[in-house]
């Protein structure tokens, strides 16, 4: 964790751009109403617009011993500060980092089904004329789904607009976001490291939970610094069991960043959606025999410690589970994937040692971004072990990525014969993403081994990011031609989807290979990075001239050729809604981020 706190402190004056867009549903909620009775939880105070300058946090805060635990093992926020400072660093940039970090994890949690800033299409209606109140003759179970699409606040403000209305609100189930407390609503973002904890906010949140008699339809907490409020934490969980919390998303503000979870977790049982972030997962062998979660759905591990039991014991006790996210986990990952609902698995910028797919027959799509194999502490120095992902009973994993041949190894544990030849294969796989290093020759030499685990490929994603170091040799056509079949390429591959492309020698191969030799290509597109163009179009052209010249196997294929938006390099582009979203066919055809420049069309 340590080391992932120092990229992002780095990277403060240039931070990497991570696609990230929104995605689904938002309900709309009315404005705010003007209560004529007191809420029955306190409101905020609005602050004064002449204060500018928040008061300094607490003194707590600069001395907490708490520790992150990660890859490089346990370290404190004050041994980090300490050693910014032998380094010659301002030890303040430690919360930069930090904050970005927050920054990113909040990009990955769903967003609230309510929001105090919406509008509605009838807000602008005139009168009745006749004054009557026809929304209060609406039946009970409208009113009561209506108000439980409104912000805590305004839900509890129904109780002023009539007698009819007060017994509603306590009826109704409640969506409690605590941002939405505080003065401005949360329309200045996420709270950051080094501002005052908001405690009129965790106290709105304990008088909300405990005024409202339940369900709780929704409940995000993402703004209180929990290690200052241990006794509101337990309180808080034993309220949500008992009230039957449905989605819950809860947030530790650091520090610490390892704050251990109550056992009590694992007894709400009305979950169907959980995220968590900045935890220590609760001791698992504290928990009950009988607790589970029967009915979750969906659940995100954001930047959390946990051990390999904590996260084998959270499968097995969730038994309907379909989405999982782990997501900067600061332990690092080794998954051993057994479950008989799962449908979809993200991990996300951690540190993966490995992932092997046991049985999971619904598994549908299996997705890895920007993650690191994981640093051995072994002489003479640090080593760089390859993460390796193994596959076993996937029946219908037909989503795949990103692969990296050169940082990874592929396991398949599905042996077939043909003609009389044993091969591993996952023959269910339609759409495979993958991340070459095409200046490594050693990493290109990989790919076709890649390629041949998955027969019936029929749509390749291709990102080629930028070489850190100097080139270690080159790969041209006859590599490809002398290296053998690849059956999904002859047979199979309908659509190729190629990003960053610079020209390269090895790139200019692999392409031209695929064009050359795919019987059945329908559509290949070129995303050309933006260096390229510093030649002008004469050198673009150059750069394309062998591929435009190919002789093309496939005389129905069209060639499209973009110009990338992208300035900075940077890894893949990639959306977590999208990714989990089953309406999307292609999770990883984020329309050439959004903005890319047509430059020819062949075909």
């Amino acid at each position: 964790m340590c080391k992932l706190i120092n990229i992002c402190i780095e990277a403060v004056h240039g931070p990497r751009r991570c696609l990230l867009p929104t995605f689904g549903p938002t309900f709309c909620s009315p404005p705010p109403l003007t209560p004529t009775a007191p809420p029955p939880f306190p409101l905020l105070p609005i602050p004064n617009p002449r204060r500018h300058l928040p008061p300094p946090p607490p003194a707590a805060m600069e001395t907490d011993p708490r520790v992150i635990i990660g890859p490089s093992g346990s370290v404190s926020r004050s041994d980090m500060r300490a050693d910014l400072e032998r380094r010659g660093q301002d030890p303040e940039s430690l919360d930069l980092g930090t904050n970005m970090m927050l920054h990113i994890l909040y990009g990955y949690l769903p967003k609230p089904p309510v929001s105090p800033t919406a509008t509605i299409s009838l807000a602008g209606a005139s009168r009745v004329p006749d004054g009557v109140d026809r929304i209060s003759r609406l039946p009970d179970v409208v009113l009561l789904d209506i108000i439980s699409r409104l912000p805590a606040k305004d839900a509890a403000r129904t109780a002023a607009l009539a007698s009819s209305w007060r017994p509603l609100w306590r009826s109704a189930p409640l969506t409690l976001v605590d941002s939405h407390l505080l003065p401005d609503g949360g329309a200045s973002g996420p709270l950051i490291i080094g501002a005052p904890s908001p405690r009129a906010v965790t106290a709105a949140v304990a008088s909300a939970l405990a005024a409202h008699p339940g369900p709780f339809r929704c409940v995000h907490l993402t703004c209180s610094t929990m290690e200052e409020h241990r006794g509101e934490l337990s309180r808080w969980l034993d309220i949500l069991v008992a009230k039957g919390v449905k989605e819950l998303v809860f947030v530790n503000r650091p520090w610490p960043m390892d704050l251990r979870l109550p056992a009590t977790l694992f007894s709400c049982a009305a979950l169907t959606r959980l995220y968590l972030g900045v935890w220590r997962l609760p001791d698992t062998t504290a928990v009950p025999r009988g607790a589970r979660f029967p009915n979750l759905l969906e659940l995100g591990l954001c930047m959390n410690v946990m051990e390999d039991r904590d996260l084998a014991f959270m499968l097995e006790r969730s038994p309907v589970l379909e989405f999982l996210l782990i997501m900067w986990s600061q332990t690092g990952v080794r998954l051993r994937l057994v479950s008989q609902s799962l449908r979809c698995l993200q991990l996300a910028l951690t540190c993966l040692q490995y992932i092997d797919v046991v049985d999971a027959p619904r598994l549908e799509r299996l997705f890895q971004w920007e993650t690191v194999p994981r640093a051995e502490p072994t002489p003479p120095g640090n080593k760089k072990r390859p993460s390796w992902i193994k596959i076993g009973h996937a029946p219908n994993l037909r989503v795949l990525g990103y692969l990296e041949p050169g940082g990874q190894e592929l396991g398949i544990s599905n042996t077939i014969i043909v003609a009389g030849n044993k091969e591993n294969i996952v023959p269910s796989v339609q759409i495979l993403a993958m991340v070459v290093q095409f200046g490594v020759r050693s990493t290109v030499k990989k790919v076709p081994g890649f390629l041949r685990c998955f027969p019936n490929l029929e749509t390749l994603h291709v990102h080629s990011p930028t070489l850190s170091g100097e080139p270690t040799g080159k790969v041209n056509l006859k590599f490809w031609q002398e290296d053998g079949p690849i059956k999904c390429v002859l047979q199979s591959l309908k659509k190729v989807f190629f990003y960053e492309f610079r020209g390269s020698r090895s790139e200019v191969a692999f392409l031209k290979f695929i064009a050359e030799t795919g019987r059945v290509l329908e559509q290949m597109v070129v995303v050309v990075a933006v260096e390229c163009f510093s030649l002008g179009d004469d050198g673009v052209n150059a750069k394309l001239k062998p591929l435009t010249g190919a002789k093309w196997n496939s005389k129905a294929c069209q060639l499209e050729l973009f110009k990338s938006p992208r300035t900075g390099g940077g890894g893949p582009a990639y959306s977590t809604k999208i990714a989990s979203y089953f309406g999307f066919a292609d999770p990883f055809d984020l329309q050439y981020y959004y903005k890319a420049e047509r430059i020819i069309h062949v075909s």
